[in-house]
């Protein structure tokens, strides 16, 4: 069964890298302090656990479990990091149940571009740092100016093989 992931448009198609127009979404989202690793398992159990049923719906009472999508992405943050899921396209703030735990906030994010680079293997500082300075690097010498925050996207499971897996690297452009 094919896991769903937000819609986009690619733009611009210069393998590894794109430029990509996401259509609006909803995410769940979460703030976390440690390192990446830390953060990135702490982060994913508050969200698994609000997609898993640590909600309730609104008017209804009963909690709801929601579909799990790709990918889960992590953005570093002034006093932490940002983990956020993607919401299912047939959801969104009014539909979705509220979080019981109050570290977990639903937020819309609206269309936006980004640029991306596509890579495999394990998402270490190195891999991380390496790949952002590429795609920055493919990006100035399109003059395309981009936000300063770089967000790690992952697609797979742990238990995925290094060589199989699907990370990027997700920059918002500026206007």
């Amino acid at each position: 069964m094919a896991i769903e992931e937000p819609r986009y448009t690619v733009l611009v198609s210069d393998p590894p890298f794109e430029v990509r127009r996401y259509a609006a979404f909803t995410v769940a989202q979460t703030q976390i302090t440690g390192d990446f690793d830390t953060a990135s398992r702490q982060g994913f159990r508050r969200i698994a656990s609000y997609i898993f049923g640590d909600n309730v719906q609104a008017g209804v009472g009963a909690q709801r479990k929601i579909s799990m999508t790709a990918p889960v992405t992590v953005t570093p943050e002034t006093d932490g990091w940002r983990l956020h899921f993607v919401m299912p396209s047939a959801e969104n703030l009014q539909t979705l149940p509220q979080p019981l735990n109050p570290q977990v906030q639903l937020r819309p994010v609206a269309e936006h571009e980004v640029v991306a680079v596509r890579f495999g293997g394990f998402t270490t500082q190195a891999s991380i740092q390496e790949q952002t300075e590429r795609l920055r690097a493919w990006a100035q010498a399109r003059n395309l100016k981009l936000s300063p925050s770089a967000q790690v996207a992952r697609y797979d499971d742990p238990f995925t093989l290094p060589w199989n897996r699907r990370n990027e690297i997700l920059i918002d452009l500026l206007p």
